[in-house]
């Protein structure tokens, strides 16, 4: 991780994968412009380095030359794009590449789309090394492309925040430290999946049963709902990998979430390495794993009272109940370990009323 000025940001995408892509345009560019001498327009500031690059790669004659056009004030866009540097070459006539180090709304590339045609040059083609599809608002069709990413706001070779960051060779993104990410736990009968619900309207963050989006993904037969499904069917457990894509897809339906509950998730150490490469991709981490503890004889009694109007058979057996606290204790005791080691780990006293376990829980979070 990094601060500049006032902000964190974490590693987003490597330096190999930024020449990975490079190459790629530049394997197009050398193809398509193969007997010709284009003029490359390096927008600035953000794009001198990946010009560079493309520039020593141009196997042909070529010519180079510079714009500068900004629209952002520290990490938001004004939309209002000035022209700083202009282009004074002739262009009429001329094969014209245009270099970008992103393009999200397109803002840029339509206010130099019109310079351009104002200056006679007709058809000309883009390249951007970063790319921001889902908030792209316009018709211009963007020829060369390195990456698509979500829209996050990243520094990082060429990108910066503030004036830092341009040198970095890694791009980062933007660390949230906004959100609430609530591991919760609690044994059978602990009262769960109420005080779940009861703190997901108090801090208005979004609960994520990993049995309710097994559920969903069957019942609606998604690719991944199919795919866990060929793996139940056969009595196999589902990979881990196909869990964390599911649950992927339920943070991406939420992208202004103020955090999220996981409830199920994650049960071992390298579900928990999962979660937190999912959240660290999305600027964010486990803010705490929050136990519910209660002893054994009040969760059985518990449970044995529920199993007289719920109709689960697994209320109404001890002993069933009682191996199924004793498979949660051994499940959550590797994952106590794993946050207790980043200072993440919190139990909480389940006992009491509801809204006494509540306020137990919301010192806890508050506290974070």
């Amino acid at each position: 991780m990094i601060k500049l000025h006032d902000l964190q940001f974490i590693p987003f995408i490597t330096e190999d994968e930024i020449i990975v892509a490079i190459d790629k345009i530049s394997e197009k560019l050398n193809k398509d412009f193969a007997d010709k001498t284009p003029l490359f327009i390096s927008v600035l500031n953000g794009a001198f380095m990946f010009t560079s690059e493309v520039i020593k790669r141009f196997n042909h004659d070529c010519e180079v030359t510079f714009v500068k056009l900004s629209s952002y004030q520290g990490t938001k866009t004004t939309h209002q794009v000035q022209q700083l540097i202009g282009l004074e070459e002739n262009i009429s006539d001329r094969d014209v590449i245009i270099l970008e180090d992103i393009v999200d709304t397109g803002n840029t590339i339509e206010v130099l789309s019109n310079i351009l045609k104002d200056k006679g040059c007709t058809t000309f083609k883009i390249a951007t090394l970063f790319f921001k599809s889902e908030v792209y608002t316009k018709q211009i069709n963007i020829d060369y492309l390195g990456i698509d990413i979500p829209n996050r706001f990243i520094v990082g070779y060429g990108l910066d925040y503030n004036g830092l960051g341009r040198n970095l060779t890694e791009v980062y993104q933007l660390k949230s430290n906004t959100m609430t990410n609530l591991v919760l736990f609690g044994p059978p009968g602990a009262g769960k999946g109420t005080q779940a619900e009861v703190l997901k309207q108090k801090y208005d963050l979004i609960h994520i049963s990993t049995g309710d989006v097994f559920r969903y993904n069957i019942k609606n037969a998604t690719d991944l709902g199919t795919l866990a499904k060929s793996y139940i069917d056969k009595g196999q457990l589902v990979p881990d990998e196909v869990t964390i894509n599911m649950l992927n897809a339920e943070v991406d339906k939420n992208p202004d979430a103020k955090g999220f509950i996981f409830d199920g998730f994650p049960r071992t150490e390298d579900q928990a390495d999962s979660l937190a490469k999912l959240l660290a991709s999305k600027g964010s981490e486990v803010s705490a794993m929050v136990a519910l503890e209660v002893e054994d004889e009040v969760l059985v009694q518990r449970l044995l009272e529920r199993g007289k109007t719920s109709g689960r058979p697994d209320d109404a057996d001890e002993r069933i109940i009682r191996n199924r606290i004793k498979v949660y204790y051994n499940e959550t005791a590797i994952l106590k370990n794993y946050y207790q080691k980043q200072d993440k780990y919190f139990g909480v006293d389940g006992v009491g009323a509801i809204d006494e376990i509540t306020e137990r829980l919301s010192n806890t979070i508050d506290s974070l």
